[in-house]
């Protein structure tokens, strides 16, 4: 199995334009969010808990981020939880509401995802590995701690292998 900073690194190296990143910030959660939506339905209740695609889904990921590493696992086990209520929550509205809004997101998230890959000028990750599509969201994250100042070595780390992100002021490689 491929490591947390292998995978990264791949993300990350269809990922070096500073604008790109930018909009991986709304489109993920978008799409994210937009697949709990549409997911939540069908609903069936086991006891006095309520299962769906959405919940089995983000059980799966749950367990491929928590088998990555531990605390960013806890993570994004949390943010996919509030995901999936907010799918179950759209999921429990008219037909009309849950379907435009799941669709919506959808679409939306995909749009700015490849405006953010003009930028780029390169593909999605997930074109050469569909593995892509569940690092995305934990790339997003990884991202969000490294401009909060956290987890140095795991950013040292993967801009050892994907080099760094692109400076737009000056045009050149440099941190942003």
């Amino acid at each position: 199995m491929k490591s947390l900073v292998d995978h990264l690194s791949q993300y990350a190296a269809y990922h070096r334009d500073p604008r790109n990143i930018a909009t991986h910030f709304i489109g993920i959660p978008l799409i994210v969010v937009a697949v709990a939506v549409l997911l939540s339905r069908p609903q069936w209740s086991i006891g006095s808990i309520w299962v769906s695609p959405a919940v089995l889904a983000s059980l799966a990921s749950a367990w491929f981020y928590l088998r990555l590493e531990l605390r960013l696992g806890v993570l994004m086990t949390a943010l996919l939880g509030l995901c999936v209520w907010a799918g179950h929550v759209l999921a429990q509205q008219s037909t009309l509401v849950w379907l435009s809004s799941g669709l919506g997101m959808f679409v939306i998230g995909w749009v700015i995802q490849f405006v953010g890959h003009h930028y780029e000028g390169r593909k999605p990750a997930f074109v050469d590995d569909v593995s892509g599509l569940i690092v995305g969201p934990l790339f997003v994250v990884a991202e969000l701690a490294f401009m909060l100042g956290l987890r140095h070595d795991l950013k040292e780390q993967i801009e050892q292998r994907s080099g760094p992100v692109r400076s737009l002021a000056h045009g050149r490689s440099g941190s942003v």
